[in-house]
């Protein structure tokens, strides 16, 4: 398999955060308690864990009645173990394609973690208490010909509902099923989605179900904190919150600005009437915000000690969920997106306040895949993958400029030359005769140049139209790499994938090329 890295900073989008957190720790290293570049940090960060024996306990218990068998389980009931965490929304078809690779990272470190004598199993925390169904309902695949084709689906439930337990009537398999008929692969995959999405699934243990099958065999551990165990587990730390909120958000609206002055900018906006917990009321996870010592929704008020009294029903906001969650686990380290990552610099002082510590800040392991006829195609066409990220307009450009018979090509640069050069003659003989002559000559030159390559552009082009398998070729790569805009990894789903070069081969080889130590995006050709 080849593989090559490419620098976040030459991919678009890429927050400065995120890029001094991967190239520059020590501009970002006072928001995070941790260097995750440093080899030792996961030690510091184990022996400041004081996970209580109890809650140890309280939670293999929990995990055995909803995980499969595993020897991941036996490891974590034994004092000492701590916890890689990552996690993601439930989305459809286990939503985008990084849901994968963030679990195989989770994975890969907690094994070199007790390789070096710190026993950690790599655990999954469902993120099923998000009421954002908009997020989680749709997903993107493709077939042979690398045409993104949207999959959707009608939720019910509300706005306000959390996504993990609204049931899915219709789920798209029959379409799936179709999409990948071309692959080799693609009745496999086909199938192992119908068994995870039976009609009246909910999203929740859908993906879950999809993901146990994928990942089968790694030992991974999976938390749903709409579990009544795992909330009552969380409780005591929901309460703290309660308690501590005006400290708390007066560090936080602090942090923001100390963000901003250091030429980032704050994740999650945070304001006075902020609320850092939602209320889960039966079927709905109600917006909260603060108003006056009280905690207002659309129909009713709750004072501090009601919610205290209510703590097994809240449900954190984005800011606060990490410290949740590494309340509940033990967790030594955090595997996380860019954005997570980013916005964990404003969760440090959630962290500082409530836990007394952080876990070990960790960026996923990032691929773009490639085939090995795609990989030829560039090579042929001269194109690199950032190409890619300027528009499909720019690489047909590209394409069609390798099209054109080097005959032309020479003849275009042997005009420009002679142009160049005789324009230079007469310049050097106008300049001793009149400077403002000289100067038109100049101006005239550029325009002349200009419509030059204004008409070898144009030769490119209607080159490229007359050989319609180069542009079939451009649309496919571009529908590969850099589909509607977006890198790989955050428009498509795995599946496809799955289905052009199979489960067990894929799975095999991208948690080979997982590197803990590169702080790269890797392009990696299957």
């Amino acid at each position: 398999m080849e593989s090559a890295c490419l620098r976040h900073t030459e991919i678009p989008h890429t927050s400065a955060l995120f890029s001094d957190f991967q190239y520059h720790f020590d501009k970002v290293e006072r928001f995070y308690a941790h260097n995750p570049h440093d080899g030792r940090s996961y030690a510091a960060a184990a022996q400041q864990l004081a996970y209580p024996d109890d809650r140890r306990a309280a939670l293999v218990a929990a995990l055995r009645a909803t995980n499969r068998e595993t020897a991941s389980l036996d490891l974590l009931a034994r004092p000492g173990t701590v916890a890689v965490v990552t996690g993601q929304q439930v989305g459809l078809f286990s939503g985008p394609a990084y849901t994968i690779y963030k679990a195989l990272t989770a994975v890969r470190l907690a094994a070199r973690l007790t390789e070096q004598g710190i026993p950690a199993v790599p655990m999954f925390w469902l993120a099923t208490e998000d009421h954002d169904v908009a997020e989680v309902n749709h997903v993107f695949v493709f077939g042979p010909d690398h045409r993104p084709v949207e999959l959707g689906v009608a939720a019910s439930g509300g706005s306000e509902r959390p996504v993990g337990g609204i049931p899915i009537a219709a789920p798209p398999v029959d379409r799936l099923r179709e999409i990948l008929a071309g692959f080799t692969h693609g009745e496999e995959v086909a199938e192992m989605a119908r068994v995870a999405y039976p009609a009246g699934v909910t999203f929740g243990r859908a993906f879950r179900s999809l993901l146990e099958q994928l990942l089968a065999g790694r030992g991974l551990l999976f938390v749903d904190p709409l579990d009544e165990s795992v909330r009552r587990l969380a409780a005591p730390l929901l309460q703290d919150v309660i308690r501590q909120d005006d400290s708390l958000h007066d560090n936080l609206i602090e942090r923001g600005k100390q963000l901003e002055a250091a030429g980032y900018h704050a994740q999650v906006h945070v304001e006075a009437k902020t609320s850092l917990v939602f209320l889960l009321d039966g079927q709905r996870r109600t917006t909260l915000r603060r108003q006056n010592g009280e905690y207002a929704a659309k129909e009713a008020k709750y004072s501090a000690v009601e919610l205290i009294d209510r703590a097994e029903q809240l449900s954190p906001n984005a800011l606060l969920r990490p410290v949740v969650q590494d309340y509940v686990l033990p967790t030594v380290a955090y595997v996380g997106g860019p954005a997570e990552l980013a916005y964990m610099a404003q969760s440090e002082v959630l962290y500082r306040e409530l836990l007394g510590r952080m876990p070990v800040m960790v960026s996923r392991g990032g691929f773009t895949l490639l085939d090995t006829h795609t990989a030829k195609l560039m090579e042929r066409y001269q194109l690199t993958l950032p190409a890619f990220f300027h528009g499909q307009d720019l690489v047909q450009e590209t394409i069609a400029r390798t099209l054109v018979p080097p005959t032309l090509t020479e003849e275009f640069s042997e005009v420009r030359r002679t142009v160049s050069q005789s324009v230079q003659r007469l310049r050097d003989d106008l300049a001793g005769f009149d400077q403002t002559l000289a100067a038109a000559v100049n101006k005239s030159a550029a325009k002349i140049l200009y419509q030059l390559s204004k008409i070898e552009r144009k030769t490119a082009r209607e080159t490229l139209k007359r050989n319609e398998r180069a542009a079939a070729d451009a649309g496919a790569m571009c529908g590969l790499i850099f589909p509607d805009k977006h890198l790989q990894e955050r428009h498509y789903s795995i599946l496809p994938f799955l289905a052009q070069h199979g489960v067990g081969d894929l799975m095999d080889t991208l948690y080979q090329h997982v590197r803990l130590e590169c702080p790269d995006h890797q392009v990696l050709v299957v």
